[in-house]
């Protein structure tokens, strides 16, 4: 699968599986509903050269991908 290791990247720095809630997709970000949003790390995230940026809005926790976030919310789902 060729977004595997940012896939599993993304779900280690939100703080892991079992810190997701919910996980939804717009156009360009994944939308994620954190249980404690504390433990998931922007930073570490915003430094991957895949992900754009990482916004916290609206209790969600937001990684913005791009257009080809479709794809990499397919392999967060499989993991």
């Amino acid at each position: 699968m060729k977004y595997q290791a940012l896939a599993e990247q993304i779900i280690e720095k939100v703080g892991g599986k079992d810190n997701v809630v919910d996980l939804i997709h717009c156009a360009t970000r994944l939308r994620f509903k954190l249980k404690e949003s504390k433990k998931a790390n922007a930073e570490q995230l915003k430094q991957s050269p895949e992900v754009i940026t990482v916004v916290e809005s609206g209790g969600q926790f937001q990684v913005v991908i791009g257009n080809h976030v479709n794809e990499v919310f397919n392999a967060v789902n499989q993991l």
